[in-house]
C-alpha cells in the first residue's frame, strides 16, 4: 500500500500543476471565443464580412500557398545536395543553410530594403520570407534523409525504374512527416510574422491587428481580426494532420538499416554548389552586406554603448527569466508523457502544443485585455510578458526535457524513494539532476527565442524596457537604419549558439 501511495503521490500533484499551468496556456483561446461571444454574432459578422478583411485573408493565404511550397522545393533540393551526393563542401554548406536562422525575419527585410528601398508587397514579402524561413523545412528533411534505409531505394532501382522515378516514388514518400511538420512551422511563422512584413508595407492580420490595437488600444475590430487569425491556424494545423496521413514509416525486418552513401554527381559535381551559393548570398550575404555598410556609414557615433548596453542587459535579463520559467512550466508535463504516458497526460501535452501555435500578437492581445480587466496590477509587468514566453515557447522547452528525461532510469527515482525521501525530492535528486542537459538545452532555444521576439515584447514590455529588438524596430522605424545597426548585429551574434545547437542536435539525431 506504501509503495503504491508513493507511486501515485508525485504524479497526481505533478498532473494538477501540468493542468494549471495548461489553462493559463489556453488562455488566448479562451480570450479569443469569449472576445466572439460578447462582441455578439450580428456585430462580429459585420467586423468579419468587411472588404478590408477580406483583403487581409488574400494577402495572408497567397503568402502562405506561395511560400510554403517554395521553402518545401529549395529545403529538399539543398537536403539532398549536402546528405546524399558528394557535392564539395557538404559539411560547410549544410552549416550555411541552418544559419540565416540567427538572423530575425524583420532583420532580414531591414537588409533587403537597405539594398532595394522600393521593396513592397507580395513578391518582396514570398521572397523575405522564403530567405528567412526555409531552414526551418530544412532542419527536419537533412535529418530524415541521414535515417532513410538505402535497401528500399537499391530494391526499387533493381525493378528497373530511374532515378527520378526511384525519388519520387520511394524516397519523397517517407519524407512526408519531415515535409508536413516543417511546413506546418513555416505557415504559423508566415502567419504570426509581423517585423518583415510592416517594413515592407505589406499588410497581413498580423499588421493589422498591431496596427488596429495601437489606434485603438484593444478595439473590438482587432478581437475580430484575432479571431480570423486563429481560424487560419487552426486551419493550418488540421491541413497538415490530413497530409500526413496515418502511414507507418518504420523499417521492418531483421538486421539494422544500414547508413546511405553518397550519390556521384560527376561532372555535375562543382556545378551543383550553385543552388547553395545562391541561396546563401540571398540568406546571408545581403543581410551581412546590408550590416557591414551600416555600420562602416554610422562610424563610432552609433555605438552609444550607454543605450546599448542597457538594451543588452534588459534583453539578457527578459531571457533569462522567461527561459528558466517556460523550462520550470514545462518540466511537470515532460516527466508525466514520459513516466505516466497515458492520456490524459498527452491531452495536457496537447493544450501545451495548442496554446503555442497562436500567434504572439493574440497571446498579447489575450494577456492586455485580461489583466486590463481581472488583474490590473499585473498589466505592463514582468509577470505578464513571462507569462507570453512560457504560452509561447513552451515546446522547444519540453522537447528537450522529454528526450532527457527518457534516457534517465525510472529506477533511480525508486531507489531514491526507497531510502526515505518524499517524492518531490526523489525527483529532484535524481531524474532533474541528471536531466539538466536537456533542460539546458531548452533554456537556451527558448531564451534565443525570446530574444528575438517582437510583437508581444512590443505590446507587454513594462514601461521603460527596451530590448534589443524593440530598440532596432524604434531606430529602423524612423529611417535611422545607420543607428539601428549595432542592435541588429548583437542579436545575430547572440542568436548564432542556438543554430549551433539546432544542427548538433539534428545531426545527434542520426547518430551522426
Amino acid at each position: 500500500m506504501a509503495r503504491r501511495r508513493r507511486r501515485s503521490g508525485p504524479s497526481s500533484w505533478t498532473f494538477a500543476i501540468a493542468v494549471t499551468i495548461a489553462l493559463f496556456a489556453l488562455l488566448p483561446l479562451g480570450f479569443v471565443i469569449w472576445a466572439t461571444v460578447a462582441t455578439g454574432p450580428e456585430t462580429a459578422f459585420k467586423l468579419i464580412a468587411r472588404p478590408r478583411v477580406g483583403a487581409l485573408l488574400v494577402n495572408t493565404v497567397a503568402l502562405v500557398l506561395i511560400t510554403v511550397p517554395l521553402c518545401a522545393l529549395l529545403a529538399v533540393a539543398l537536403a539532398f545536395l549536402t546528405e546524399r551526393t558528394d557535392m564539395p563542401g557538404r559539411r560547410l554548406w549544410a552549416w550555411l543553410c541552418i544559419t540565416p536562422l540567427a538572423v530575425p525575419a524583420f532583420v532580414h527585410s531591414y537588409a533587403w530594403i537597405g539594398l532595394w528601398p522600393g521593396l513592397n508587397g507580395l513578391g518582396a514579402g514570398v521572397a523575405i520570407s522564403l530567405a528567412a524561413y526555409f531552414p526551418f523545412l530544412y532542419l527536419p528533411v537533412a535529418a530524415a534523409f541521414r535515417l532513410l534505409d538505402p535497401a528500399l531505394e537499391d530494391q526499387a532501382a533493381s525493378l528497373g525504374l530511374s532515378p527520378l522515378a526511384v525519388f519520387r516514388r520511394v524516397v519523397l514518400p517517407q519524407l512526408r512527416l519531415s515535409l508536413c511538420g516543417g511546413s506546418l512551422l513555416v505557415g504559423l511563422h508566415l502567419l504570426a510574422e509581423y517585423g518583415l512584413y510592416a517594413m515592407i508595407r505589406f499588410d497581413t492580420f498580423t499588421t493589422a491587428i498591431v496596427e488596429q490595437f495601437q489606434s485603438t488600444y484593444n478595439g473590438v475590430a482587432a478581437h475580430m481580426l484575432a479571431l480570423v487569425l486563429v481560424v487560419c491556424c487552426f486551419a493550418l494545423i488540421g491541413l497538415e494532420v490530413v497530409l500526413r496521413g496515418r502511414s507507418r514509416y518504420a523499417r521492418l525486418g531483421s538486421g539494422v538499416a544500414r547508413v546511405a552513401g553518397v550519390m556521384p554527381l560527376g561532372r555535375w559535381r562543382h556545378a551543383a554548389m550553385a543552388l547553395p551559393a545562391l541561396t546563401a548570398v540571398f540568406a546571408l550575404c545581403i543581410p551581412a552586406y546590408t550590416l557591414t555598410r551600416w555600420l562602416v556609414a554610422g562610424g563610432a557615433a552609433i555605438w552609444r554603448m550607454d543605450e546599448i548596453g542597457l538594451a543588452l542587459s534588459q534583453t539578457l535579463i527578459i531571457c533569462l527569466i522567461g527561459g528558466v520559467c517556460t523550462v520550470l512550466a514545462a518540466l511537470p508535463v515532460a516527466w508525466l508523457v514520459v513516466r505516466r504516458p497515458d492520456r490524459k497526460n498527452r491531452i495536457v501535452e496537447s493544450c501545451y502544443y495548442l496554446a503555442s501555435s497562436m500567434p504572439g500578437v493574440v497571446v498579447a492581445l489575450a494577456l492586455v485585455a485580461v489583466t486590463v480587466r481581472v488583474a490590473l496590477p499585473l498589466y505592463q509587468t514582468v509577470a505578464t510578458i513571462t507569462l507570453a514566453y512560457v504560452i509561447m515557447f513552451l515546446p522547444r522547452a519540453l522537447v528537450s526535457l522529454r528526450t532527457s528525461i527518457a534516457q534517465v532510469p525510472v529506477e533511480l527515482e525508486q531507489a531514491a524513494a526507497s531510502l526515505g525521501r518524499s517524492p518531490a525530492r526523489a525527483l529532484m535528486a535524481t531524474t532533474v539532476r541528471l536531466a539538466a542537459p536537456g533542460a539546458a538545452a531548452g533554456m537556451a532555444l527558448t531564451s534565443l527565442g525570446i530574444l528575438n521576439e517582437l510583437t508581444a515584447t512590443q505590446m507587454l514590455a513594462p514601461n521603460g524596457t527596451r530590448t534589443l529588438a524593440m530598440a532596432f524596430w524604434a531606430l529602423s522605424s524612423e529611417i535611422d537604419y545607420a543607428a539601428a545597426a549595432p542592435y541588429a548585429v548583437l542579436m545575430v551574434v547572440f542568436s548564432l549558439p542556438m543554430t549551433w545547437l539546432l544542427h548538433h542536435q539534428s545531426r545527434k539525431i542520426a547518430g551522426r
